[in-house]
């Protein structure tokens, strides 16, 4: 095609032409010449966004019930426009490129390019999030239905019924999914630093990890630790009754 152009006189930014970009609010997708062999990367010029920013730059998150709904204290009714402001801070710093491959419906890996700013820092702080305020089993079942629940979409199974009951564990796991969370951007990366929410199940008046515990006695530990273990030495009882001397 650009062959094609530049043969009838068409002049124009062909080292961008190279490359096919498509834009979206979860992020931009970029496909050349690099993203069709497995040990090639994509240059600093295909990338839409360039990096400007220089320095360190703090960002507060805020989650109600597991969705976005302030940036830097700033309250966004339109969940949009909140993903949009993320992005404008984040892409500044060259934040979220990647190459991703991933399985298509006809068995095909495809490989593809992308910088998703406001995606990768918004996932991020939600997950420091869920991990403040759900239980373990709470986070173990909720990352293995949202697994399958992104295969379904991605193949197309939207309409199938079980897409609704996944869902509806999904959104029941968010109900104490709220709070702040504090990052810190750089360029081409960034660090979480904590959170604060009222959710928080590492609560010090329960004890802190590794310090004090106001919960229990000495005297428990032990029981529990008996009671803990028993299964495994009931097991290796067992194992070495059943054991046969060697001749």
């Amino acid at each position: 095609e650009i062959d094609y152009l530049r043969k009838h006189g068409i002049t124009a930014d062909y080292k961008k032409m190279e490359y096919s970009i498509n834009k979206g609010l979860w992020g931009t997708s970029i496909g050349g010449k690099e993203t069709l062999h497995s040990e090639q990367t994509l240059p600093e010029e295909a990338y839409p966004s360039q990096i400007t920013a220089e320095g360190e730059e703090h960002l507060k998150l805020s989650f109600d019930k597991g969705e976005l709904c302030a940036v830097n204290g700033q309250p966004y009714a339109d969940k949009v426009e909140a993903i949009r402001a993320v992005e404008a801070i984040g892409s500044k710093f060259g934040i979220g490129r990647d190459m991703h491959i991933g399985d298509t419906i006809i068995g095909i890996k495809g490989r593809v390019g992308f910088e998703a700013a406001a995606p990768m820092l918004i996932i991020a702080a939600h997950k420091m999030l869920e991990k403040h305020t759900l239980t373990k089993w709470q986070i173990y079942w909720k990352d293995q239905v949202a697994t399958w629940y992104g295969m379904f979409l991605h193949e197309a199974q939207y309409l199938e019924p079980v897409m609704r009951d996944i869902e509806a564990m999904l959104l029941s796991s968010q109900r104490n999914v709220t709070g702040t969370v504090e990052l810190i951007l750089r360029p081409r990366n960034y660090t979480l630093v904590g959170v604060e929410s009222s959710y928080d199940l590492m609560k010090t008046d329960f004890g802190e990890y590794g310090e004090v515990n106001k919960a229990w006695t000495a005297d428990d530990v032990k029981g529990f630790t008996k009671i803990l273990g028993n299964q495994i030495k009931i097991y290796y009882n067992v194992q070495k009754r059943n054991e046969k001397p060697e001749k």
